[in-house]
C-alpha cells in the first residue's frame, strides 16, 4: 500500500515518525545528514523501541581517510570539532547526553560515508521494522533532522510492499556494508558526554579556586584542531604546574628527544604559570625561532604573547609597540614576553632591565648554548669558567620562581654539562643541587662518578649523611623511607635540607641509623638530583612500552624506512658537475690559505653546492658581484647564535678584497654549470622517487636548507607534473603554491591547510618548515641535503613521525653526492653514527663542527671531534618514572576563553605605551 505525505498538511513527526517508531523492532536509516536534533521529536520513541537503529549518512571525510583506520578517526574528529559542538549545542546538552546514552548502548549505529564516494547523499530513504513484525519503507526529501522532520517542507511516500521494502533494503545494505562506511569515533561519542556535562568557569578567579589544567587547554586548537596531546606531554605539564605552586617553584631540564614536542609542554606550562601567578614569564629561544614560538602558542593554545624585535615589542597581531628608553623592553603588552639568546649571547646592554626584574617562570629553549669554558676529562671538579649566555642565566635564576631549561642534548660531550644546566637551576633553589656547601655542589666529579656508577658510596663512608641530607629528596619519591623520616625529623614541604642540629638529635637512634642504611639502596644511582630535575623520555621507550592503565603504547610506533645510508647510494656526479664542484673546492682551498679565521664564509660555497648545483651557482654568482656583503647572505641555515666569531671581523682587506685565484675559480664553477643544461641527478632521484616508487600517491615533503634549492625543485617539479599543486613552505613571505609552472604567492598557514585538506600532495620546504608543521598526511620524506647541524634532520624526521600520522611505517631518502663533503662526513661517520644517536637520542650539535674541518681538509682533527663523543650515554635516565596516563580529555570544566585570554593579555607594566601598526596608531 502507498501512502503519500505533505508537511504542508500535517507535520511529519505526527504523522508518520512517531507512529511508526513506536515499539518498532528496527529502523534502517539512508539520511543525508543526521543531526541530533531528531531526538527532540523522536526521543522517547526511540527509546521504547524494542530494536536497534542504524543509520548511514554523508561526511565531509576524504577517500583517502577511509583507506586507513587511524586517518579516519582523525578526519571525523577534525570535522566534528570544526561544527563546534561546544557552542552549537551550548543549549541542548540533554539532547547530547541521550545520543551518547543510546550509542554507548548500542542501541543507535553511524556510519559515515565521504561525500565524493558517492556524491551527497540526496536519497532520503529508510526501513521500519514495526511492532506487529511487518516492515514499511519510505523515501522522500527529509533528513534525519528536527527541522526536516518538524519544520521544513517535505514530502515523503511510503510504501509497505513486499517489492518496495525489499528495493530500499538493499539501497541501505549497500551503503552500510561498503568499505567506505566508517562508525562514529570514539573521541567523537565520548565528547558527546564531556559537552552534555559541560560548564563555563567564568573567570580567572574562579579557576584558581581548583587550578585544572584541563580546564583552559581541552578546547584549545590543539584538541579541537589537531590531535590533541601525548601522555608524556600532558605528564610534564603537570609535574611542572604542581611544583610551581608550591613555595620552592618548579625547577626542570627538559631534554625529551627532537620530535616530541618540547615547544607545546614548555609554552602550556608557561600559560598555566601566567593564569596562576602575577609576575611575568620570560622566554628565550634562538633568534630563528622567536617568531615560531610566538606562531604556535597563538595558533595551538590560543595564547597571546609578545616577541622583541631588537627594537620594540611586536604582539601575536603583529601591532609593534614602540617605547623610547632604556628600559623600553621592561614594558612588554603580554603576560609573556619572548626575547632572541642573541641578545644574551652578545651580552647586550638592552637586557640590562631584564636582569633586574622578578619573573613567574623563565623559560630557556636549546639551553645547553649556555655552557663553561674549562670542559673536559679532569675538569669536573674546577669552578665554571662560564660563557655569557650562562653566565646571564644564573643572575635569571635567582629572579624567578620557576625556570625551565629545554634541550634535546643535555650532554653535549661531557657529562659535566648537564651538571652545568642544573647548576643554572640551583642558583634560585636549594631543592635542586642544595645549599652552597652541599656535596653535590663541591664536588661534581664525583657526584657523576656515582650516579654513573664508576664508584660507589658506601654506608660506613664518612661523608654518607652529607650526600644524603643536602638536598634530601622530597617524600613523593619513597613515602615510606623519606616521607616517614621527614616526618620524624617534622619536616615541611619545602624543606629540603637536614639540618645538622637535626643530625645531633637522632644520633645513635633507629632514625639516625635509617638515614645511613639509606645508601644501600642505591641512592646515589636512584635519587639523586640528575634523575629529580632532568626529565628525558625518548621515542623508543615510548614506542616499545606499554601504560598499564591503558594497556597501550604511550605512544604509537610509527616505523621509519630510511634510505640512502649505503654508499651505493650516493649519488654519482656526471663528468661536467664533478668539474664543477673540484672548482667550488678550490676556491675554499684558496680561501683557507689566505684567511685563518672565518670558517662560516669560507665553508659557504661548499654548503650550498653540497645541497644542489644551482643553489651553489647562486651562490658564487653573489661571490663574484657583490663579495663585500657577503657577510650578510641571506642564509637560511645561519644562526649568530652558533658563530663564536664574525666572519667579517678580521682584516676589511682580507676578507673584502676576493683575489685573482679565487675570482677565477668561481668564473670556471658558474660556466661549467651554464654550459651544460642537463638536470641536477638530485632531481631525477626526486622525480623517480616520487612517480616509479609511488611516494607522491603516501605524499611527500622535500627539504631543503635553502631556499634557492627548494624553489627549483618545486618549479621543476611543477613543470613536469602539470596537474600537480606543488607547495612551496618557507621563512618570510617566500611560501606560495605552483601550478604548471606558474607561481602564486601564499601565507604558510594556507599552505598548511592544504597539505592537511591533501590538495597538495608534494611540498617543498626550508628548514623553516621543520618546526611548528604537522605533515600527518604526508607519508613520505625526501631530504635533499644534510644539514651540516644533525639535530636539523631530527626536526625535519619530526613532521611526518608525529601524533595523527595516517601510515604505521613512513619513507625517508637522505641525498648526498658522491665524494662530497658531506659524502666524506657519512663515510667517516657511518660507522658511530648509529651507535651515538643511540647513545644519545640525536646526534650532539658539536658534531656541526666534523663538517666544517672536513670541507677544508682537516680530517685528523675531524676525527679527534669524533673521537671526544663518550663511548657510553653517561646517564641512565629512568625515562618511565617521567610517564603516565593523564586524563584531561574527560574535563567538564572549562576557563572562558575569553577571560582567559583578557588574563593574558596583562602586559609587565602599566605605562605608556604606543603602538604603531599600518591599522591603528593610538596611545593605551
Amino acid at each position: 500500500m502507498v501512502y503519500r505525505y505533505s508537511s504542508r498538511k500535517k507535520r511529519l513527526d505526527e504523522a508518520f515518525l512517531n507512529e511508526k517508531l513506536i515499539n518498532a523492532k528496527a529502523y534502517d536509516r539512508i539520511a543525508g545528514y543526521f543531526s541530533s536534533s531528531v531526538l527532540e521529536i523522536a526521543g522517547e520513541t526511540i527509546e521504547k523501541m524494542e530494536g536497534d537503529i542504524r543509520v548511514v549518512c554523508n561526511s565531509d571525510l576524504e577517500i583517502e581517510d577511509v583507506k586507513i583506520a587511524s586517518a579516519s578517526m582523525g578526519a571525523m574528529r577534525k570535522e566534528w570539532c570544526s561544527i563546534k559542538p561546544e557552542e552549537r549545542y551550548i543549549n541542548a546538552p540533554h539532547r547530547l547526553k541521550k545520543l551518547y546514552d543510546l550509542i554507548k548502548s548500542g542501541k543507535l549505529r553511524v556510519k559515515v560515508i565521504p561525500n565524493e564516494v558517492f556524491g551527497l547523499i540526496h536519497g532520503k530513504a529508510g526501513v521500519i521494522s514495526l511492532k506487529d513484525g511487518s516492515k514499511t519503507s519510505f523515501v522522500g526529501s527529509v533528513n534525519e533532522t528536527l527541522s526536516a522532520w518538524r519544520l521544513n517542507y517535505e514530502l515523503l511516500w511510503e510504501d509497505d510492499s513486499e517489492e518496495a521494502v525489499a528495493w530500499v533494503q538493499e539501497e541501505f545494505d549497500y551503503f552500510w556494508n561498503s568499505p567506505y562506511a566508517v562508525p562514529l569515533s570514539d573521541f567523537i561519542v565520548e565528547d558527546m558526554k564531556r559537552i552534555s556535562e559541560r560548564k563555563i568557569i567564568h573567570s580567572v578567579k574562579e579557576w584558581k579556586e581548583e587550578e585544572n589544567p584541563a580546564s583552559t587547554v581541552i578546547e584549545t586548537p590543539v584538541y579541537r584542531q589537531e590531535y590533541g596531546l601525548w601522555e608524556h606531554q600532558k605528564y610534564f605539564v603537570n609535574l611542572a604546574f604542581n611544583d610551581h605552586k608550591k613555595p620552592s617553584g618548579a625547577r626542570y631540564v627538559l631534554a625529551d628527544m627532537v620530535g616530541l614536542g618540547k615547544t607545546i609542554q614548555l609554552a602550556l606550562s608557561a600559560q598555566l604559570m601566567a593564569l596562576h601567578g602575577d609576575k611575568p614569564i620570560l622566554i628565550i629561544v634562538p633568534k630563528t625561532l622567536l617568531w615560531q614560538w610566538q606562531n604556535e602558542m597563538n595558533s595551538l593554545l590560543d595564547m597571546p604573547s609578545a616577541v622583541w624585535d631588537g627594537n620594540a615589542w611586536v604582539d601575536e597581531n603583529r601591532i609593534k609597540y614602540q617605547s623610547s628608553g632604556d628600559k623600553a623592553i621592561k614594558k612588554c603588552p603580554r603576560r609573556v614576553g619572548i626575547v632572541s639568546q642573541g641578545l644574551f649571547t652578545a651580552n647586550s646592554e638592552k637586557i640590562q632591565p631584564l636582569l633586574n626584574m622578578e619573573y613567574e617562570c623563565v623559560i630557556v629553549d636549546e639551553a645547553h648554548r649556555a655552557r663553561r669554558y674549562n670542559r673536559g676529562l679532569g675538569k669536573e671538579n674546577e669552578k665554571p669558567v662560564p660563557n655569557n649566555f650562562m653566565k646571564l642565566l644564573w643572575e635569571l635564576s635567582k629572579r624567578t620562581k620557576s625556570m625551565l631549561l629545554a634541550t634535546a642534548t643535555p650532554v653535549q660531550l661531557f657529562p659535566i654539562e648537564a651538571w652545568d644546566l642544573l647548576y643554572i637551576l640551583s642558583q634560585g633553589s636549594d631543592e635542586v643541587l642544595g645549599s652552597n656547601l652541599s656535596m653535590w655542589r663541591r664536588k661534581p666529579g664525583e657526584a657523576i662518578d656515582y650516579i654513573m656508577g664508576k664508584e660507589r658510596l658506601e654506608r660506613f663512608d664518612p661523608e654518607v649523611v652529607d650526600w644524603i641530607r643536602n638536598p634530601f629528596p622530597p617524600a613523593k619519591e619513597n613515602p615510606l623511607t623519606f616521607g616517614e623520616l621527614r616526618k620524624r625529623l617534622n619536616m615541611k614541604d619545602k624543606d629540603c635540607i637536614i639540618r645538622l642540629e637535626q643530625l645531633d638529635k637522632i644520633k645513635n637512634t633507629p632514625v639516625g641509623r635509617r638515614i645511613g642504611r639509606i645508601i644501600d639502596d642505591n641512592f646515589m644511582t636512584k635519587n639523586n638530583p640528575f634523575i629529580r630535575h632532568i626529565v628525558r623520555r625518548t621515542r623508543d621507550f615510548l614506542e616499545n612500552n606499554i601504560d598499564e592503565k591503558t594497556g597501550e603504547t604511550y605512544l604509537k610506533k610509527i616505523k621509519v624506512n630510511l634510505m640512502g645510508e649505503d654508499d651505493t647510494e650516493a649519488i654519482t656526479l656526471p663528468p661536467y658537475l664533478q668539474e664543477a664542484y673540484h672548482y667550488a673546492e678550490q676556491f675554499c682551498e684558496l680561501l683557507q690559505k689566505r684567511v685563518h679565521g672565518g670558517g662560516f664564509l669560507k665553508t659557504l660555497l661548499l654548503k650550498r653546492v653540497g645541497s644542489t648545483m644551482i643553489a651553489g651557482r647562486n651562490t658564487a654568482e653573489k661571490m663574484l658581484n657583490d663579495w663585500g656583503n657577503i657577510g650578510s647572505y641571506d642564509d637560511e641555515d645561519f644562526e649568530e647564535e652558533d658563530i663564536t666569531e664574525d666572519p667579517l671581523n678580521e682584516s676589511e682587506s682580507k676578507i673584502k678584497d676576493i683575489s685573482e685565484g679565487e675570482k677565477e675559480c668561481l668564473v670556471n664553477f658558474i660556466q661549467t654549470l651554464d654550459t651544460n643544461k642537463d638536470k641536477d641527478p638530485k632531481y631525477q632521484l626526486v622525480f623517480k622517487l616520487l612517480i616509479e616508487d609511488h611516494w607522491l600517491e603516501r605524499g611527500c615533503i622535500i627539504f631543503s636548507q635553502y631556499y634557492d634549492s627548494a624553489f627549483w625543485v618545486a618549479e621543476n617539479l611543477s613543470n613536469d607534473l602539470k596537474t600537480e599543486k606543488i607547495g612551496i613552505y618557507a621563512g618570510g613571505e617566500k611560501s606560495g603554491l605552483l601550478l604548471n609552472g606558474i607561481y602564486e604567492r601564499k601565507s604558510k598557514e594556507e599552505i598548511k591547510q592544504m597539505v592537511k585538506r591533501r590538495e597538495i600532495k608534494i611540498l617543498v620546504g626550508t628548514d623553516a618548515a621543520s618546526e611548528g608543521l604537522n605533515l600527518q598526511t604526508l607519508g613520505t620524506l625526501i631530504n635533499l641535503d644534510l644539514p651540516w647541524n644533525p639535530t636539523r634532520l631530527e626536526q625535519r624526521k619530526g613532521r611526518i613521525q608525529r601524533i595523527g600520522q595516517v601510515y604505521d611505517e613512513v619513507f625517508i631518502y637522505n641525498m648526498r653526492y658522491k665524494d662530497s663533503v658531506e659524502d666524506r662526513v657519512h663515510s667517516i661517520l657511518s660507522e658511530r653514527l648509529e651507535n651515538i644517536h643511540g647513545l644519545f637520542g640525536q646526534i650532539p650539535d658539536v658534531l656541526e663542527d666534523v663538517w666544517v674541518k672536513v670541507a677544508l681538509r682537516q680530517e685528523e682533527e675531524a676525527l679527534q671531534k669524533i673521537d671526544e663523543v663518550p663511548k657510553q650515554h653517561p646517564f641512565e635516565l629512568r625515562y618511565h618514572v617521567h610517564v603516565g596516563k593523564v586524563d584531561w580529555e574527560s574535563c567538564t570544566k572549562i576557563l572562558d576563553r575569553r577571560e582567559k585570554k583578557k588574563y593574558l593579555m596583562k602586559g609587565w607594566n602599566n605605562g605608556t605605551i604606543i603602538i604603531n601598526s599600518k591599522s591603528c596608531n593610538k596611545f593605551i
